[in-house]
């Protein structure tokens, strides 16, 4: 956890002096957004004078310029994930940034101060980048498009990564295989229509009515308005891997009559975390492994399918995919709005409401 020690920031100290060693954070303080207690966007604050702790042989210091605002930020300011993060109160949230990278550890060999680049944290760390300066471990990090603005590169790559683990990593989608999206006009289903694309498959969507445009412009060939038709009798054949982004008992019933045998169904909405919540790790983990285990029998000898829960996890092939595929305009998250970092309360507020129905950028001056 980042050690919210607060010291009295040195005199003279310049946030955007690129370092050189791992040695020169000691004693480094910065601002960062601070989580006291569980609770709606008024709970979090703005704090200067927070430690930065020493990197690590494999980490990397990155000047944040960018960071989005994801759902899940906003579920665990709420106190979703209690179990994990309420012993490291008061924390530091977010997980996606876009910078330049200020100091290297002293076993990193990927990247050189003053290079720019982009990534994103595991779903369970307790690092963040709601902070001007995060740390990152050398494999969730990826060099940043020359063509892509901060802004743009931060919108990308938890998003872009929790598809990527769900196509590639379970699924393992090949080219000419079709693909359903359940979901798709949020920012992990049109990452997942853009990769799935460019795997070379043909993919579906569900989605409301003000995304159907959208979800047609990122690659998909069906898109279907799930507030005006059946989805089930709007989309013809039988899918590969469906991925669903909802995870109500609806559209997983969609997901799962829609594939053939064979096939992949995942879910973003895995039931660990709020069985933790609910019972504590001890207990809260074994019984949702036992509800998976419960379903994947279930559906394998029901439908001949594969049923899976799937999360984010930084994956060194999978950057160097979206790095490569964002570069050439091939997969983008359209940003609709931004924030300088000292109005987070406001993002978070719109967000919550829903007053933006796109991707929220929070700018790190």
């Amino acid at each position: 956890m980042w050690g919210l020690v607060v010291r009295r920031a040195s005199a003279g100290r310049n946030p955007d002096l690129g370092f050189r060693s791992a040695s020169t954070t000691a004693g480094m303080t910065c601002r960062a957004v601070v989580v006291p207690r569980f609770g709606g966007p008024e709970v979090l604050e703005v704090r200067d004078g927070v430690a930065v702790p020493d990197l690590k042989p494999r980490e990397v210091l990155v000047r944040a310029r960018a960071v989005s605002v994801n759902p899940l930020d906003l579920r665990v300011r709420s106190g979703y994930g209690r179990s994990i993060f309420e012993a490291a109160l008061p924390l530091i949230i977010g997980r996606d940034v876009s910078g330049e990278v200020a100091a290297v550890g002293s076993s990193v060999s990927s990247f050189t101060v003053g290079q720019e680049a982009f990534g994103a944290l595991h779903p369970t760390a307790v690092r963040s980048t709601y902070i001007d300066f995060a740390i990152l471990s050398e494999d969730e990090l990826t060099l940043k498009p020359p063509s892509l603005t901060h802004v743009e590169a931060s919108a990308i790559p938890f998003a872009a990564l929790t598809a990527w683990r769900a196509l590639h990593s379970t699924a393992r989608i090949s080219k000419g295989q079709r693909v359903l999206v359940i979901g798709g006009g949020g920012a992990v289903g049109l990452a997942a229509i853009q990769l799935s694309v460019a795997a070379g498959c043909s993919v579906s969507t569900t989605c409301g009515s003000g995304s159907v445009e959208r979800v047609l412009a990122a690659g998909a060939e069906k898109a279907v308005d799930y507030t005006r038709e059946d989805v089930e009798s709007a989309i013809e054949g039988q899918f590969d891997a469906a991925l669903d982004t909802i995870g109500v008992p609806e559209t997983e019933r969609i997901g799962i009559n829609l594939l053939k045998k064979g096939g992949n169904y995942m879910t973003l909405q895995g039931e660990a975390a709020s069985l933790a919540d609910r019972y504590g790790l001890a207990i809260g983990l074994p019984s949702a492994t036992a509800i998976l285990l419960k379903k994947q029998i279930q559906y394998r000898y029901s439908h001949g399918i594969g049923y899976w829960w799937t999360y984010m996890r930084a994956d060194a092939e999978g950057l160097d995919e979206i790095r490569r595929l964002s570069g050439s305009g091939k997969l983008q998250i359209p940003v609709e709005k931004t924030f300088p970092l000292s109005q987070v309360r406001e993002a978070h507020r719109v967000k919550e409401k829903r007053l933006i129905p796109g991707k929220v950028v929070l700018e790190v001056d």
